[in-house]
């Protein structure tokens, strides 16, 4: 399938109100017209969504084309053509395929995870911190004990561990988290899930784990080959650029994965298998997204450093910094100019996260904020 070009790339970049009034005339993509072609940025259009933690970039001409030429098999149920996509994460992975559990996205894999071993009791997590495990679960009637993030904006571990109890049927981390980006300790972690793990189900999300940058950073995907009670969630969503097309996938040993499993709702697609395939082959638009992130985040950082603005030091595509004014406020104001920024997240009202976007979007954006909070 063809790519879209530089001169479509630029010809689809129609702007809103709030974005014309920052001189937006002429932009020119800093990328090459084999790269428009091959890695596929978002078009600069009104409003420019930077809050919802999604790839600017993808689905890569790779996964395009396994797509349309997945249209055929469309009249077909999915399940028949999972089996390949299974086995090409449990050898990234590391573990045998009994092991993984595929999902329309992991957001799927964190709600059915919290009926699956939550019900009848509670789900211990800190705030704030991704929602939906636990606003499903919710609903369902389980408990949840929030434990509010330490002085550091960490997930208080120590705290959490001292509240299990024979109520307690999940413990859930965010590692990195969301909204703080934030990393924990890496023996920390790996000991407060083996300990934790012999009360309650450990629930490790980790959706940003492709962009950590620490050295041999653990995953707890580790402790699930131990025969840990540990299960981890990843998505294609994020440096993968196929948040859209909706495939995630948990780790679980056997036993855990199997109840799992048999609670999925949604299923996959013919579609999203396809391009997920293509996706784990495509390593040129991993490394590119990887790249652009990172210089989207040294952009964004150094013009929170000119208005001395704090923030937190991310491992994942957003940063979570001190507005100082309210968000609800701060969300109006950029919705004026023609950006979308990150939601509330309480009690942190005066922060505000921003996603990594094109690098011509970062420089329409900081632009913007620096006329707002400058």
């Amino acid at each position: 399938m063809s790519g879209i070009s530089r001169r479509s790339w630029l010809k689809k970049a129609s702007l809103g109100t709030g974005l014309a009034a920052l001189g937006t005339t002429g932009i020119i993509s800093t990328l090459s017209a084999e790269e428009i072609r091959k890695f596929n940025p978002r078009p600069i259009e009104g409003p420019i969504r930077l809050g919802s933690n999604e790839n600017p970039y993808g689905p890569s001409e790779s996964m395009r084309e396994a797509m349309v030429n997945g249209f055929d098999k469309g009249c077909r149920y999915p399940w028949g053509y999972n089996a390949d996509l299974v086995k090409m994460i449990a050898e990234k992975e590391g573990v045998p395929e009994d092991h993984i559990v595929l999902v329309a996205g992991s957001t799927e894999g964190l709600k059915i995870a919290g009926i699956t071993f939550g019900g009848g009791g509670e789900i211990i997590s800190c705030s704030p911190t991704f929602l939906s495990m636990m606003s499903y679960a919710e609903l369902w009637g389980t408990g949840v004990n929030w434990v509010p993030l330490n002085k550091d904006l960490d997930f208080d571990l120590q705290e959490i561990e001292k509240r299990v109890s024979y109520k307690t049927k999940m413990v859930f981390l965010c590692n990195p988290n969301n909204p703080t980006g934030k990393l924990l300790p890496a023996n920390q972690v790996v000991d407060f899930c083996k300990t934790v793990s012999k009360q309650a189900v450990v629930f490790s999300d980790e959706a940003y784990y492709d962009y950590i940058t620490e050295p041999n950073y653990p995953s707890m995907v580790e402790l699930v080959k131990q025969g840990y009670d540990v299960v981890v969630s990843r998505t294609f969503s994020k440096v993968y650029g196929l948040a859209g097309i909706r495939m995630g996938y948990l780790i679980a040993k056997p036993e855990l994965a199997k109840l799992l499993s048999d609670r999925v709702v949604a299923n996959t697609n013919i579609m999203a298998i396809e391009a997920s395939k293509a996706a784990l082959l495509d390593d040129e638009f991993y490394q590119f997204s990887l790249q652009k992130t990172k210089e989207a985040k040294s952009m964004l950082t150094k013009t929170l450093d000119d208005l001395n603005l704090p923030y937190l030091d991310s491992h994942t595509n957003f940063i979570f910094f001190h507005s100082g004014r309210d968000i609800k406020e701060l969300n109006k104001t950029m919705l004026d100019k023609g950006f979308i920024v990150g939601r509330p997240f309480e009690p942190l009202n005066d922060w505000c996260r921003i996603s990594t976007g094109t690098i011509e979007e970062v420089e329409l954006y900081n632009k913007a904020i620096q006329e707002v909070l400058g």
